[in-house]
């Protein structure tokens, strides 16, 4: 994999707000970590605020960046998304980075409060709404990084069964997992396009298959994958380069509307970049939040 970490390269943040979900985990921390070395101010949205803290205060040690925060907010809930987005407009800060990091990968269907199905209110819907919310704390030059996975490639969106059910019939946490960054990855695509005269650049990074709490399920067969596929599974750090670079990196600046991996572009065929479904998909998500908008 390519370094594209590469300080010399990054844009310097003097002061600006970044905003990071899934701060505290593997890859977030790492992203949270070099976003506040180029200097910028960061609100790190995290479930859980006592793990969160501590994580605040290594990463306020290793970077010597005082101007960490944590916000708290609990994805699979709506209203509190919508509140800890309310919390940041009041700020009337502009938000120069967003980045949306946070998602999970469950072992059986719950239903949220809002009745979606917990995968897909975590992965899909919570960020979307999250987004919608503080564009207008955006402005020409803002970045905005989904976290998507190569298994979007697999992906299948069913209308309404993708947000109640995760997918057709009996749930399976990896056809679930992939439908959810399919969406996200349309989501970025779409949002790309309907925000680049406003020149906030929308991009997607796919971290490859990555050495996280999140993989680690507890199933009977997860060993067994463990043995076969850890020559292949990347640190938290190598991870999260391609989202890095797409926040960061000067060069990234002409980016819109793209899934990277290894901090490259992907060529996408018409099925995805132009995918069927993307309109409906935006339709049916915006039905969903809009007593939040």
């Amino acid at each position: 994999m390519k370094n594209c970490i590469q300080p010399k390269c990054h844009q310097k943040g003097h002061g600006k707000l970044a905003v990071i979900t899934g701060a505290d985990g593997g890859m977030g921390m790492e992203i949270t970590r070099y976003v506040a070395l180029a200097g910028f101010r960061v609100i790190m949205i995290c479930h859980h605020r006592n793990e969160a803290e501590k994580a605040r205060q290594i990463l306020i040690e290793e970077t010597g960046n005082t101007a960490i925060e944590v916000l708290e907010a609990d994805f699979s809930s709506l209203k509190s998304v919508a509140q800890a987005a309310e919390q940041l407009l009041t700020r009337q800060e502009c938000i120069t980075l967003l980045m949306n990091n946070a998602g999970t990968l469950e072992t059986g269907r719950h239903l949220t409060e809002d009745g979606l199905e917990r995968t897909v209110s975590v992965n899909y819907v919570a960020p979307y709404l999250l987004t919608r919310k503080l564009l207008p704390c955006m402005e020409k030059g803002s970045r905005i990084v989904n976290m998507v996975s190569c298994t979007y490639a697999i992906g299948h969106l069913d209308f309404p069964d993708f947000f109640t059910q995760g997918k057709k019939g009996r749930f399976w946490r990896i056809p679930v997992y992939s439908n959810t960054k399919l969406a996200l990855t349309l989501f970025t695509f779409d949002l790309a396009h309907r925000l680049q005269e406003r020149g906030i650049r929308v991009n997607a990074a796919d971290p490859g298959i990555v050495s996280t709490n999140m993989i680690t399920m507890h199933q009977w067969f997860d060993p067994l994958t463990d043995i076969f596929f850890r020559p292949f599974i990347r640190s938290p750090r190598q991870g999260a380069a391609t989202a890095i670079h797409l926040l960061l990196d000067v060069e990234a600046d002409s980016c819109t509307g793209t899934l990277q991996a290894s901090c490259h572009p992907c060529t996408l065929s018409n099925r995805y970049a132009q995918h069927s479904k993307t309109k409906e998909l935006w339709d049916y998500t915006e039905a969903i939040v809009k007593k939040w908008l």
